[in-house]
């Protein structure tokens, strides 16, 4: 029996409100205990001034495999999860070839078996191919693993499609996610539409192309009792929507990514396409509302939206690039530099963003400390200082917009399974 004890950490679990120095026991790959004493000859990890929580869960990952591997694969991006703090990542269907087919999920799920650094969930396809023209095999795609139905990035524009969806998605209890987008509001695109694209001589992306979009699929999901999760939240009007479909008891749910948090359009002034992603950086009003709707509960989960793209592709003039950063390493330190140390959420919320809701709104067995549960773990050190480089991620590609930022707060070690990932401390003997 493998054995791990954690002793001496400050332990948030909000799945049992749970927030209090004391020790963690792990046996067999399960949680074994809580508050217990080691026994003698177990290993120990000393966690004295670090914050123990359950493993953080990112629910919008793009591991580009298959399809892109020049810009990420299924090792290198679950490589730089461990290293970002991260225990099970869920990935988008928005490869080449689309996980539309039981084959590609399994796909997935063999090379995320060989990379053996963390649990990998997929989205599959709402429709085939991503076209929006007819839906995928979705209960084939259920019963063979998929968690979620999504045409990321290809919005679904036809509405009766989008309501068979959630007629369909209801019989298996899995939630519709869409990429809230009306295309014709956002051709050829760049940036937000406001004071900055105009003076920047961008074409803009107007707000109420993402407002449209989720109001259209919340009453959508009213009609049919479905599930809707609503990507990276970036708009005031979203976060008002989401917040009164609440209200009225629609099963509806959403996340927003950190850096819909922290970055406003004003960033573009550099034409550094490290800050060209979809949705686009929004105007502080926009990233004030997203906050808020974090802090009083419209919004669920905090995801990042990893988005890879090769030097290669992100080097282009700003109108040609593509959309998209990385954000598995980055995430927990810009989190914790921006919205934790200032005050601005605290770490029971951190971790049931990035953790308890996730799971729980995927239908997921983690997200818990409980005895009996998974024994997957992340131990943050909040005082870690270091600055984002290029060397520093493992992430097969580099298009962060931190590059140079200098943060506080890293993942100190990562438990998966009860298998130690990632732990800069050394693993003591009980004598």
């Amino acid at each position: 029996m493998s054995i791990l004890f954690i002793k001496g950490g400050r332990v948030i679990d909000p799945s049992q409100n749970l927030d209090q120095i004391t020790s963690l026991r792990i046996a067999d790959g399960k949680i074994d205990g809580i508050g217990v004493l080691p026994q003698p000859g177990d290993p120990i990890l000393n966690a004295q001034g670090k914050i123990v929580v359950p493993g953080l869960v990112d629910m919008h990952v793009h591991l580009r495999e298959p399809g892109h591997e020049e810009d990420e694969t299924i090792e290198s991006g679950t490589h730089a999860a461990v290293h970002g703090g991260f225990t099970s990542v869920v990935c988008c269907p928005n490869t080449e070839p689309p996980l539309d087919s039981t084959g590609a999920l399994e796909l997935v799920k063999q090379l995320a078996a060989r990379a053996n650094h963390c649990n990998v969930f997929a989205m599959c396809c709402i429709s085939n191919n991503r076209e929006g023209k007819e839906l995928a095999e979705l209960g084939m795609l259920f019963e063979a693993g998929a968690v979620a139905c999504s045409d990321d990035g290809a919005p679904v524009s036809d509405p009766e499609l989008m309501r068979r969806a959630f007629e369909y998605c209801l019989m298996f209890d899995k939630p519709v996610v869409n990429h809230a987008e009306s295309l014709p509001l956002t051709k050829g695109g760049v940036m937000h539409e406001g004071k900055v694209s105009m003076l920047l001589g961008l074409r803009g992306m107007p707000a109420a192309a993402e407002d449209v979009m989720v109001a259209r699929d919340i009453a959508l999901a009213e009609l049919s009792g479905g599930r809707l999760h609503v990507m990276h939240v970036s708009t005031e009007g979203t976060v008002q929507i989401i917040h009164r479909a609440k209200k009225r008891g629609v099963n509806v749910t959403a996340e927003v990514t950190p850096h819909h948090l922290t970055l406003t359009d004003e960033c573009l002034t550099s034409f550094n396409t490290n800050f060209k992603m979809n949705p686009p950086l929004r105007s502080r009003k926009h990233v004030d509302a997203c906050l808020e709707g974090l802090r009083d509960g419209t919004i669920d989960a905090i995801a990042t939206d990893h988005a890879p793209h090769s030097i290669e592709k992100k080097i282009q003039a700003i109108d040609m690039a593509p959309f998209g950063i990385v954000g598995l390493e980055t995430a927990l330190g810009v989190l914790v530099t921006k919205l934790v140390t200032p005050g601005l959420l605290s770490w029971s919320q951190l971790a049931e963003k990035m953790s308890t809701n996730p799971a729980k709104i995927l239908g997921l067995a983690k997200g818990t400390l409980a005895v009996g549960a998974d024994a997957d773990v992340t131990v943050i050190d909040p005082d870690c200082r270091w600055t984002v480089t290029e060397s520093e991620l493992v992430s097969k590609s580099k298009n962060s917009p931190y590059l140079g930022a200098e943060l506080t707060g890293r993942a100190h070690a990562v438990i998966v399974g009860g298998e130690l990932k990632l732990g800069k401390v050394a693993v003591e003997n009980l004598g």
